[in-house]
């Protein structure tokens, strides 16, 4: 398994209040930053109506194993704690990449 390709899925709410400043942040530092970590973004997807998170973020790697050594970075935890200043129900999840959507 760990040497298959690997996809990270994010997703989460933006809080109302943020939602220029998030949008600020996401595509001056957090798109660009999982770029420089190695991330090959693959899925932006955006809820406008269900009981789905607002956004859902997918990127993949060589590996499962490279995305697991970035998740437990400092650098990583860097990033996605900036991102938690302005959302809520941040959640990601690490699965093998089948090339097709994934949730």
């Amino acid at each position: 398994m760990e040497s298959e390709p690997g996809k990270i899925i994010l997703t989460w709410d933006v809080t109302p209040q943020n939602e220029q400043k998030y949008f600020e942040f996401l595509v001056r530092e957090f798109l660009p930053g999982m770029q420089k970590l190695g991330f090959q973004l693959t899925d932006a997807w955006v809820t406008v109506y269900g009981n789905r998170p607002q956004i859902l973020i997918g990127a993949v790697m060589a590996s499962v194993d490279e995305i697991r050594t970035i998740l437990d970075g400092a650098d990583w935890f860097t990033l996605v704690g900036k991102l938690k200043d302005y959302v809520i129900n941040y959640k990601q999840k690490l699965t093998i990449a089948n090339g097709g959507f994934q949730f």
